[in-house]
């Protein structure tokens, strides 16, 4: 019988599967923490095991939805050597609009002038954020800068397909996870660039709705949009700015409540804190992020407005570099230089704090939820245990 994971943590919650099931007997249903997870209509299943094949976290087997040979799962051929980079926009205007150096958007406007559709994660008025597809320059504003919620891929995956199937270039930005299931549930293609971001980890959702209702009562007024790495400040992005009503609002990124929860790590999806994709070792075609260090690899080029990280694992994405190279400030580097924390293991598992945090943020305020598991947390400090 079918079984799509055997632990929560085995489940990043990308909806692959739901989107491979030809026979709708799979939906993606949040629990109480406000993670999604498959729910499997046995009257329906008929144990084809196309939900499996898809899956990220899974070993690859068998064809995808369309019949072709899905990717073996293995990051890199023998032989293969990943050209590692650090980057920024040579237009300010580029380089100011995004988290980092601006990357993105140029390999964006490339994919949209020869007849491409681009793929990323945007936030709607409500604070939903939800992937959608852009086929103009005028649309990808909406699909820049970071977002610190896992986004909903909910038709994507067929929207991916068909164009692919129709011949058009089709680049795709998510987390890595949401890369890979892409790529399983697509198969192997000329036409699909899949382009990957070093990820903390993904926060729940549900929380980050709360914390948006809590922001509309705090300042009166309907939320309209938040950007957590607003750079006006140039200091890298280390500000948050959020619109509420008429008014905007702007503070340091470590003052802001969301972003402090999330760095403290009780936020994040059971499956980020055994992420298998932290790891210079990717199996998309590029991975993106901001460089740490850049001061020490490049100091010439830290000027507080953000530098990329760049890492090409395809021959698709050095051609695709090729051709857009001339839009960048760029130098290539070593592996050693480019490393950070989440590319070499995932975030640790704080496992007193988190059960209690998010079983206090169903009746407390968050602010309260917070102070409590710092309360607990000291203590727990006194007697020399684990947080």
């Amino acid at each position: 019988m079918t079984k799509i994971f055997e632990e929560k943590s085995r489940c990043c919650g990308c909806g692959g599967c739901a989107a491979a099931c030809p026979f709708g007997a799979i939906s993606m249903k949040a629990d109480s923490e406000g993670f999604f997870y498959p729910r499997i209509d046995r009257k329906k299943c008929t144990d084809c095991g196309r939900c499996e094949a898809v899956c990220p976290l899974k070993e690859a087997k068998g064809e995808s939805p369309e019949g072709k040979s899905l990717p073996a799962g293995h990051p890199q051929k023998a032989g293969k050597e990943r050209v590692y980079m650090g980057a920024q926009a040579k237009e300010d205007s580029v380089r100011f609009a995004s988290s980092s150096g601006g990357v993105f958007p140029v390999l964006a406007k490339e994919a949209l002038s020869r007849g491409g559709v681009v793929f990323g994660a945007a936030m709607e008025e409500d604070g939903t954020v939800r992937h959608r597809a852009v086929g103009t320059p005028e649309e990808l504003a909406a699909l820049q800068k970071t977002k610190y919620v896992q986004s909903d891929l909910t038709g994507c995956f067929q929207k991916v397909r068909q164009y692919v199937t129709a011949g058009r270039p089709v680049l795709f930005s998510g987390l890595p996870c949401q890369c890979q299931a892409v790529k399983r549930y697509v198969g192997e293609s000329d036409h699909l660039l899949l382009a990957d971001l070093v990820c903390y980890g993904a926060p729940s959702a549900k929380i980050w709705k709360k914390y948006v209702r809590e922001l509309e009562k705090k300042y009166g007024g309907r939320f309209l949009g938040f950007s957590f790495r607003d750079k006006r400040e140039k200091n890298n992005g280390q500000t948050v700015s959020v619109k509420i009503g008429e008014r905007e609002y702007v503070w340091p990124i470590r003052r802001d409540q969301f972003c402090r929860l999330y760095f403290w790590n009780v936020l994040l999806r059971p499956s980020c804190y055994r992420c298998r994709f932290c790891t210079v070792n990717r199996e998309s075609d590029i991975t993106m992020g901001d460089f740490w260090g850049i001061e020490k690899v490049k100091p010439e080029m830290e000027d507080q407005m953000g530098t990329s990280m760049v890492i090409l694992h395809s021959e698709k994405a050095v051609r695709l570099w090729k051709t857009v190279e001339d839009r960048f400030r760029y130098f290539t580097c070593r592996k050693e230089d480019i490393l950070q924390p989440r590319l070499c293991g995932p975030t640790d598992l704080p496992k007193r704090r988190r059960p209690v945090f998010l079983q206090l943020c169903r009746f407390m305020p968050l602010a309260a939820a917070e102070r409590a598991v710092k309360r607990m947390g000291r203590k727990t400090a006194k007697k020399g245990g684990a947080p």
